[in-house]
């Protein structure tokens, strides 16, 4: 299991490749079975995502892509209600009430966006609610 992320994580267990995705990966196409990217997406700048989902499809044959929806109540890097929601200014001040971390870094995508890059989604559930969206190309 290769990790690729753009900080260094000295104490990852495997291969390891300090890189930005948006920008190239120093693989060949198809050099993968399976991109996993839990969590990812929706840190990544809006304008930068195709660049980033392309280059995703290009080096795996498979992919599995989880996001949280924007649809959730909870906004799941604070813990807050609805902070997502909120213009910038607002969830400035209202994030700091939260479980911490910058609230620049993080734009939730609908299901609709998230399908735009990796083909249909499949909702994960909590109750009621669609708690996140998954993309899966498994071969």
């Amino acid at each position: 299991m290769t990790g690729v992320d753009v900080q260094p994580h000295p104490g990852y267990p495997g291969p390891f490749v300090l890189a930005d995705a948006a920008e190239g990966l120093p693989f060949a196409d198809g050099s993968f079975d399976l991109a996993y990217c839990n969590s990812v997406i929706e840190h990544v700048p809006v304008a930068r995502r195709a660049a980033f989902a392309a280059e995703l499809r290009r080096v795996a044959r498979g992919w599995y892509v989880q996001t949280p929806a924007r649809s959730f109540p909870i906004e799941p890097h604070s813990l807050l209600p609805g902070a997502h929601w909120l213009p910038g200014p607002l969830r400035r001040v209202y994030w700091r009430l939260g479980a911490g971390g910058d609230w620049r870094g993080v734009s939730l995508l609908s299901r609709r966006e998230l399908e735009r890059l990796f083909g249909p989604a499949e909702r994960e559930r909590f109750g009621p609610f669609t708690k996140s969206w998954v993309c899966a190309k498994l071969e």
